[in-house]
C-alpha cells in the first residue's frame, strides 16, 4: 500500500510540502478552504494563486472537502495560518480516527491564549494522539523548484517523525529529526518578528552592520524565551532557530522582512498588507511574544520595540532609537 499524507491549507506553503510529498512517491490530498480557489486549482492543476508555475503530479488530489481529506490518510498536516489551527484543528476533530497522527508547519502562537501550537492540540485532542511540528529555513517557491532545502521534524514519537520524514526526505530535501517541540515551535515564531525589525531598519536605510546586531542580539532574546517556556539551547543555534532567523532577516522572499521594509519606507500598516496580499505572521507574533515575555519577566527588547510600532503607532525611528539607548552592559 502506498504512503500517503493529507495537506491542510492550500496557501503558497501547503502547496509546496503537497508537491514535495507527491513528488516523492507520496499519494497527497490537499485540502483548501475557499472553493473558488480550490477549483481554479483543480482545472489548472496548479496553484496559480500562490505558487504559480508548477504543475500538480497525478498524485496530488486537490478538494474543499474536509472529511474526504481527513478520511484519505492517518497522517495528516496543518499548514494553515497560526490564527486559524484552533478552529481547524476543532473542525478535523470529529472526523479522526484512533490511528491519525497530527503534525503542523503553521508558526506563531495562538491568538487568544498565546499558547503554542502543540499546547493548543493537547487542549482540543488529548495526549493520546502522537504529534510533530515541522519548522526551519523554507521558502516555498525554492521547494516547488526542487532546490535544496532542510528542516527539522520535531515529534513526542520518534516512529511519527520517521514516518513524516519519508514522506518527504530525498536527495534534495533534508529532514533532521529533534524531540524539543518547544523550542522548535518558539524559534519558528519569533523569528517572524525579528523578520520585522530588520526589515524596519533596512527600510530605514541603517545598513548591514545594524541588520547582523539585530539578527545576532534577536537569537539572544528568542533563546532566553524559548528556555524559559522549556526549550532547548541547542535547538535555537539549528535550523529551526538561526537558520530560520537568517532566512527571514535577509531575503525578500520573506513576507515579514517585505512588510517591515514597507514600514521602515514609511507606507502604513494597511498599505503594507495590501502590497504584500498574502498572511504576516509575524505581527500577531509581535503581540503574543512580548505578552509572554512579560508574563515570564524575560527581557526582549526588539520584540518589545516591534510590538510598540505594530500595536501602539510608534514611530519606526523613535523604535531604533530607543534600542540605541538603553544601558551598556555585558554581552550574554
Amino acid at each position: 500500500m502506498p504512503q500517503s499524507i493529507s495537506i491542510l491549507g492550500a496557501g503558497s506553503w501547503g502547496t509546496a510540502l503537497a508537491l514535495q510529498a507527491a513528488r516523492n512517491g507520496c499519494d497527497t490530498m490537499l485540502w483548501g478552504h475557499n472553493s473558488q480557489h480550490i477549483f481554479q486549482m483543480q482545472q489548472a492543476r496548479e496553484n496559480q494563486r500562490y505558487l504559480p508555475g508548477f504543475q500538480f503530479p497525478d498524485n496530488l488530489h486537490i478538494t474543499d472537502n474536509l472529511e474526504q481529506t481527513v478520511d484519505f490518510s492517518q497522517l495528516i498536516l496543518l499548514v494553515v495560518p497560526s490564527h486559524a489551527f484552533k478552529t481547524t484543528l476543532t473542525a478535523i476533530q470529529p472526523f479522526l480516527s484512533p490511528h491519525s497522527q497530527i503534525a503542523w508547519a503553521s508558526k506563531g502562537f495562538d491568538s487568544e491564549t498565546g499558547a503554542l501550537m502543540s499546547q493548543v492540540s493537547l487542549s482540543i485532542l488529548g495526549s493520546h494522539i502522537n504529534t510533530a511540528v515541522i519548522s526551519g529555513p523554507t521558502f516555498a517557491k525554492e521547494v516547488a523548484a526542487g532546490l535544496p532545502t532542510a528542516l527539522t521534524i520535531a515529534s513526542n514519537s520518534e516512529q511519527f517523525a520517521n514516518d513524516l520524514t519519508s514522506r518527504f526526505h530525498n536527495q534534495y530535501f533534508r529532514t533532521y529529526t529533534s524531540q524539543d517541540m518547544i523550542g522548535v515551535q518558539v524559534g519558528g515564531a519569533c523569528k517572524n518578528v525579528l523578520a520585522i525589525a530588520a526589515g524596519i531598519a533596512d527600510g530605514l536605510g541603517l545598513g548591514a552592520n545594524t541588520r547582523a546586531a539585530l539578527i545576532t542580539r534577536g537569537l539572544n532574546e528568542i533563546m532566553r524565551l524559548g528556555i524559559k517556556l522549556g526549550g532547548q539551547a541547542d535547538t535555537f543555534m539549528g535550523l529551526t532557530g538561526l537558520g530560520d532567523l537568517i532566512l527571514t532577516c535577509t531575503d525578500n522572499q520573506s513576507r515579514n522582512r517585505r512588510f517591515g521594509l514597507a514600514l521602515g519606507q514609511g507606507q502604513s500598516r494597511q498599505q503594507a498588507l495590501t502590497e504584500i496580499a498574502q498572511e504576516v505572521e509575524g505581527i500577531g507574533a509581535a503581540r503574543e511574544a512580548y505578552q509572554l515575555s512579560k508574563h515570564h519577566q524575560v527581557e526582549m527588547p526588539i520584540t518589545e520595540q516591534v510590538y510598540k510600532v505594530l500595536f501602539e503607532n510608534l514611530d519606526p525611528k523613535l523604535a531604533v532609537q530607543n534600542l540605541l539607548a538603553r544601558d551598556q552592559k555585558p554581552e550574554n
